[in-house]
């Protein structure tokens, strides 16, 4: 991803693995502080996980392959690192896909850290494959709507939601953006808001209660990520997602979920299967550590919630465009 600089600009990936470290940026400080971190213990990857220093499903991912990794080189148990790994975050699947691809590796006695690396490459290829068939299907002049961030900072590099814009920029196209804040953690705010910025794609930040109004003004479509997505095309996505989808199917606005097929969990019939997380009511109550609420209120504060399949014009992958009724091309691309 680009990120501007004192100096210039620089390339950069939001994890990576160097001189036996996990090195990743900082996500919890984004956007008033850019910082590296490294970690040379899987536990602490799993926290890193875990208290989203990195976030995002395909980012997760590589972390945990990258944790994997570290577990190898520290000649633990990689069982039991697994399990810690799997115990981070219940909703992201890649999460999960990750981890077995990595017990996977060590069954066959492949290199892990090689593994790891190979694994991060495959989502960044992936993500521009995305941008490829997500960029034919905007047009000159469109706006766009996203929701939370799944940008470079989520994936790695390049995106899905946000890849097919980076693709129609590259290709000339001139887009317009609305990202909405995604409380309560504002990461459409401070990350996808900050990826826009580096990148120089026109947008603006909107609250998240000012979708449906925004949606009337003129959206020619929306393009979310995913966290899981079931057999049947049912999806988890960040809290404010089901909303969005909703309104847009009432307003006949095209709504696409840009995901890899790792997202897919066809162990799962529906969306009435997948665990949604549920995380600190802190996180509602307070703003970067400054409470808000009145003393005494309590707050519900799941973290992701589930869109029927119903409301999804395609899903945006590396294999294709694909309707809901197309996913099951998507198994036999995982096998």
């Amino acid at each position: 991803m680009k990120v501007l600089t004192d100096g210039g600009s620089i390339d950069i990936r939001a994890v990576w693995f160097e001189d036996n470290k996990v090195k990743m940026i900082d996500q919890r400080i984004l956007p008033h502080e850019f910082k590296i971190i490294e970690f040379s213990n899987y536990l602490d990857v799993a926290e890193a996980i875990k208290n989203m220093t990195v976030r995002g499903a395909p980012a997760i991912g590589a972390s945990a392959a990258y944790g994997m990794a570290l577990a190898s080189l520290q000649e633990v148990d990689l069982l039991e690192a697994a399990t810690v790994l799997k115990s981070t975050r219940p909703t992201a699947f890649d999460l999960f896909y990750a981890v077995d691809k990595m017990l996977e590796a060590a069954k066959n006695n492949e290199n892990l850290v090689t593994a790891a690396n190979n694994y991060a490459d495959q989502i960044v290829d992936k993500c521009r494959k995305i941008g490829e068939y997500g960029a034919e299907l905007i047009a000159d002049g469109n706006v766009i709507m996203t929701h939370c961030n799944a940008g470079a900072l989520a994936t790695v590099d390049i995106g899905t939601a946000l890849a097919p814009m980076r693709a129609a920029r590259d290709q000339g196209k001139n887009i317009f953006v609305y990202t909405s804040e995604t409380r309560p953690r504002l990461q459409g705010m401070k990350l996808t808001a900050w990826e826009l910025l580096n990148e120089g794609i026109p947008h603006k930040i909107i609250a998240d209660g000012a979708s449906g109004a925004v949606m009337r003004k003129g959206v020619d479509m929306i393009i979310v990520g995913a966290d899981r997505i079931a057999a049947n095309g049912d999806f988890a996505n960040k809290i404010g997602t089901y909303d969005k989808a909703v309104l847009a199917h009432e307003l006949g606005i095209p709504f696409y979920v840009a995901a890899p097929v790792s997202t897919f969990d066809f162990s799962i019939a529906s969306g009435k299967e997948i665990v949604i997380e549920d995380r600190s009511e802190e996180e509602v109550t307070e703003i970067d550590g400054y409470r808000i609420a009145p003393d005494g209120c309590s707050a519900l504060n799941p973290s992701f919630d589930m869109s029927e399949a119903k409301y999804v014009k395609g899903f945006i992958t590396e294999i294709g465009v694909l309707s809901p009724s197309e996913i099951s091309r998507i198994n036999s691309a995982k096998l």
